[in-house]
Parts: C-alpha cells; structure tokens; sequence
C-alpha cells in the first residue's frame, strides 16, 4: 500500500473507533427496560440504517459495512480469508441440501465468503468437484454422497463443520500474524469444548470436529465426567471401547450426531 494510502487508512480506521460500544454503552443496554428500547439505543449509536427493527438485520448491515470498509482499505482482503471459511462452509452445507432437496433459497447463503454459492451448486449438481478450493472438494464429496445414501443431515453437517475448522486450523498455521494464528487456534479449541460437553448427553457420539487437540480432548472429557451429573444425565460415548459412530452394531441403536456448529 502506497504511503498516501496507508495514512488515509488509518485515518478511516480512527474514525471508525469512535463508534466503538464503550462499556459505559454497553451499561445503557444492560439497563435498557426493552428489546424495541435496545434497538433505539443502537440505532442512535449509528448501528443500523435507521429502519431495522431487528437485531439480526442490524448485526447484519453492520457485517456489510464492515466488509466494505476493508474491500476500501485493502488491496488483497485474502488476508481475512480465516474469517470467512465459517461462511463458506455454512454455504456449502446449504448448497448440499439443496441440491439433495431439487431446490434453491438463496436467503440461505451468507454473504462474503472465498467461494460463490453459485460455484457450489454447479459442482455439486455436475459432481465436478474439480471447481472447489482443494481442501473443500472431499468433504464436499464425502457429505454429498452420505446424505444421499443415509438420508442423515446432521452427520453430513459433522463432515463439514470438521473441515471448516480443519481449513481454519491450517489457516491460522499458516498465517504470519499471531492475532491470526491465536484466532484459528482459538476458534477450533473452543469448538472441541462445546462437542465434549454435547458427548455428554445420553446416547451422544464421541465425534470430534476436529483431531488438532488429541491431548485435550480426553482431558475435557475426563473433567466433565468428573462433573456432578444432573437427573438421568450420563455420558454413553464410548461403546464397549469403540468410538460410537452412525449406528452402533452392539445395540443396533440410532444414534444423536454431535456437530461443532461452527458455520451456523
């Protein structure tokens, strides 16, 4: 970036702080006696276009705006590609089902992502996986294929939302800046916890989304089953020492599949 430019991004950038929530804001919300008195709050703050009366459409014009900015400041917003493989792989999941269904919402997809939801469709409906990022075409296959075979929507969001945190993880290994590296790690450790205290729910699966924490995740496991239990509340992960997976051929039970949630 030339030096004029760079002084004016950073001028844009302290302009912006000043719209930042201060705790002091924050306060005024906590304090506030209703959603609609909330979303005034916002919308005086500058949050919104001033007609939203939802918060979900003010978080995201606020998304599109931030997007915005840094598409106007940034020459190669490659750079954020980490923080947009949580919306490719949620659009890739919806492509799956709605490829499988013979249907198409687009209010489905998420905007800014590295792949096009239109690229999605077309590989899926002419199984040229050929068309996605590398690292997207085998757990787009293997998600497809299962679906059509076990009718399982669940477990074809597993295989997905493991690569999404895969493609994160490798993102963050690969990144030079440590915000991003700490952000990747971050993200998938966090999505392990939630799937460890999930596999503690009956007749739950010890499926992980992710194999980059083996030493930590037993120990979650351990310390959580350490953990008072609640009622009838009970771990049955592990089925005669083998790892429970989409049908257990002791019991021949249908099981709950577990998903990180990561791209929803």
């Amino acid at each position: 970036m030339a030096e004029k430019q760079y002084t004016y991004a950073v001028a844009r950038i302290r302009t912006k702080e000043l719209s930042l929530l201060k705790s002091a804001f924050l306060e005024q919300l906590l304090a506030a006696k209703s959603y609609a008195e909330c979303i005034q709050l916002l919308s005086e703050k500058g949050w919104g276009d001033g007609t939203a009366t939802d918060a979900e459409q003010i978080l995201k014009g606020e998304q599109e705006k931030t997007w915005a900015l840094m598409e106007e400041l940034v020459d190669d917003v490659s750079v954020f590609d980490v923080f947009l493989y949580a919306n490719d792989y949620h659009n890739l999941k919806a492509a799956i089902k709605m490829v499988y269904l013979d249907t198409e919402r687009r209010e489905a997809f998420f905007s800014h992502g590295t792949v096009q939801p239109e690229t999605m469709l077309k590989a899926l409906r002419e199984q040229d996986y050929s068309l996605l990022p590398e690292a997207m075409r085998a757990p787009a296959k293997e998600a497809f294929d299962l679906l059509l075979h076990t009718r399982d929507g669940q477990l074809c969001d597993v295989i997905v939302d493991r690569a999404a945190l895969d493609a994160i993880y490798a993102a963050g290994k690969a990144a030079d800046h440590p915000i991003i590296r700490e952000y990747a790690e971050l993200t998938v450790a966090a999505a392990d916890i939630k799937i460890a205290v999930r596999a503690q729910k009956p007749e739950s699966p010890w499926i992980f989304s992710s194999a980059r924490w083996p030493l930590a995740i037993p120990s979650m496991l351990s310390s959580l089953r350490k953990l008072p239990s609640r009622g009838k509340m009970r771990s049955t992960a592990i089925c005669k020492g083998r790892p429970m997976r989409m049908r257990c051929r002791c019991c021949k039970n249908r099981l709950l599949r577990l998903s990180a949630g990561v791209t929803t």
